[in-house]
């Protein structure tokens, strides 16, 4: 039974996504994510100017007139969100945050007809949804999303690349959500990438990318309980993993910032490629 308090924050966010996608994404997004080819749509009476090559030469032959063929982009897509959801992800407001992204993304792909499945990860795979579409289905994403209780705290996105790898053989367009504050998964980063549309959303906060010189800090990590200094008198320290590689493919979105401005920027990014 889905609390009253759940519904409302579920509606929220709906609401919410729903005006994002309505007045800014949906253009940029069927732009961005391309079908996956032509498909047959109709036959109609040849008019001067159309591609000889679609002619039908046997409707043309048992009409007497030339009739060509029409096509039309298959749209339908497969989206997945992998989604961090490790102890990590409690830091400031990012699980919320998270929510909200993975919603107006499922909410972008339910409105152009597309599938949509999630996987909710710590240090292992918690919780599979299969791809549908529909209104419904992308509320009890989101509901997923905002209810999720982990059971670990830990972080291992190479074992949830891997997971998802092995079951999902359709190629798909995957956006995983994460802080990224992990390690050992280039590897899997790159096979997922080959066979897949892949798409990283990094949620950072940013007092995790740069500390301020002047000062010795300690920090307990929120996965390990372990109690960190960092000697920081001289320089300032960047707690920043190399993601030079991935500009192309990456959308950083901050804590303290508007998220649907990156995404647009990325969509429409991709929409002019």
């Amino acid at each position: 039974m889905v609390s009253r308090e759940m519904i409302k924050k579920i509606r929220q966010i709906e609401i919410k996504s729903n005006k994002i996608v309505e007045e800014i994404f949906s253009g940029e997004y069927r732009s961005g994510f391309k079908g996956k080819g032509m498909e047959f749509d109709d036959i109609r009476q040849y008019y001067h100017g159309d591609d000889v090559r679609n002619i039908d030469w046997n409707v043309t032959a048992r009409h007497n007139k030339a009739y060509v063929k029409q096509f039309c982009e298959e749209r339908e897509l497969n989206m997945f969100l992998i989604i961090d959801m490790s102890k990590s992800s409690d830091f400031g407001n990012k699980k919320e945050l998270i929510a909200s992204i993975g919603a107006t993304l499922a909410l972008s792909a339910s409105k152009n007809n597309d599938r949509v499945g999630i996987i909710l990860f710590t240090d292992e795979v918690e919780k599979f949804v299969p791809s549908k579409n529909g209104r419904k289905h992308v509320l009890s994403i989101i509901e997923n999303i905002l209810d999720f209780k982990p059971k670990n705290k830990g972080t291992n996105l190479g074992k949830a690349l891997q997971y998802f790898n092995r079951i999902e053989k359709k190629r798909s367009v995957v956006f995983v959500i994460s802080d990224f504050l992990d390690e050992g998964y280039a590897k899997d980063l790159k096979i997922t990438s080959g066979r897949h549309d892949l798409v990283m959303v990094r949620v950072i906060d940013r007092t995790e990318e740069l500390i301020p010189a002047g000062a010795i800090f300690t920090f307990e990590d929120l996965e390990t309980g372990e109690i960190i200094a960092l000697d920081n008198l001289k320089k300032e320290y960047k707690l920043d993993n190399n993601f030079k590689m991935y500009r192309k493919n990456i959308i950083n979105i901050y804590t303290d910032e508007d998220y649907y401005k990156p995404l647009k920027q990325f969509f429409r990014r991709r929409g002019n490629i």
